[in-house]
């Protein structure tokens, strides 16, 4: 890898060595980034800069005069505008200089330093960074180069590994499952026996991929009311949800109960109901709602909590090594870049070349 002096440096902290409570007094507002973006863009040892700041990550991007002198000036500054000693924040810090803050920066807009491998949220976050350093006119050539990198290598990224196609939310492991038993999930039905927030998102997940119809079902009826308008559904009262179980292709039960509400015979009579047609039911209720016993009959598929977080497990461990694969991506762009910044000593000897014949 060619080696360059651009006098990139980067300052941070992160959720995976800096806990919620220190992240938090560390965050930069709208309000409070503008005032940093200019103040810092007038330091004369700082040439450019750009911050960005989420719940899990503070970092400071900048092209500095001198990296040794600018890393500590960019740690003495996040201290001192939050109002914290240096000394407590030392341990949390962490800086890289060159090639390891552009590598850094890729990674990090590629999600593969995020707290879930492959999410896209953080792209939009530091696009989002970008756009409100750039429009302070506190980037310069470097910066705006670097950043569109960043964002090119994320798409890249993207497109050319599976890093993001496997869901890890037991929400998505859901859908996953769901359309691997009914393929198309497009005007199936689903029955939620309990608003638990878990079984919401599941819900909401599978609207998004086709299911029309949804049932809410829960011991407070003006709780089932108030998750069927939310969820463009059908309120059922809880005592009558049993009757009901033959209209869902998918039940998801998230009750409170202490004993199973949910048992064999019950589903013996609905899918009968149905005619033999699958049934999905997913069970993220501790303890459980759903006898297991019932997983004996045919064309029924019961998944509990646990065999969701297996298959979530599964994912993450294939998106590990699409990170392998990410990395190479990520180590050629850092090239590409540093090709690109050679150039820069090499245009004005060229220009001032041409004046002079």
């Amino acid at each position: 890898m060619i080696s360059t002096e651009s006098n990139l440096v980067l300052v941070g902290v992160n959720h995976k060595a800096t806990p919620v409570e220190i992240r938090e007094k560390l965050a930069f507002n709208q309000v409070k980034l503008e005032a940093s973006l200019e103040h810092l863009v007038s330091c004369p040892e700082i040439v450019e800069n750009i911050i960005l700041s989420t719940c899990n990550r503070v970092e400071i991007y900048a092209r500095v005069e001198n990296s040794d002198q600018g890393i500590q000036l960019l740690k003495d500054f996040i201290s001192d505008y939050h109002g914290l000693s240096r000394g407590s924040l030392d341990q949390y810090f962490y800086s890289y200089r060159d090639n390891q803050a552009i590598e850094h920066l890729f990674r990090v807009s590629a999600s593969l330093d995020s707290m879930i491998l492959g999410e896209a949220q953080i792209l939009g976050q530091v696009k989002d960074a970008y756009s409100t350093a750039r429009a302070l006119s506190s980037t310069g050539l470097v910066l705006n180069q670097l950043f569109e990198k960043a964002f090119n290598v994320a798409k890249k990224v993207r497109e050319e590994t599976g890093i993001s196609e496997r869901g890890v939310s037991i929400s998505s492991a859901a859908v996953e499952l769901a359309k691997k038993i009914f393929e198309d999930l497009e005007n199936y039905s689903v029955m939620l026996v309990g608003t638990g927030e878990m079984a919401e998102l599941a819900a909401k997940h599978l609207i998004s991929y086709g299911v029309k119809t949804v049932y809410v079902a829960s011991r407070t009826y003006e709780r089932a009311i108030a998750l069927a308008q939310t969820l463009n559904g059908c309120a059922l009262d809880f005592d009558a949800f049993k009757e009901e179980l033959y209209r869902a292709d998918i039940v998801i039960t998230s009750t409170a109960a202490p004993t199973f509400i949910i048992h064999k015979e019950m589903i013996e009579q609905a899918i009968h109901k149905r005619k033999n047609k699958p049934i999905f039911l997913i069970d993220i209720a501790v303890p459980r709602d759903i006898a297991p016993e019932v997983n004996d009959l045919e064309n029924v598929y019961l998944y509990d909590i646990d065999d969701l977080q297996n298959v979530v497990n599964a994912n993450m461990e294939e998106r590990q090594k699409e990170a392998e694969n990410a990395m190479e991506i990520i180590k050629e762009e850092v090239t590409k870049f540093n090709n690109w910044f050679s150039t820069l000593d090499v245009v004005p000897t060229i220009i001032e070349m041409r004046n002079r014949a």
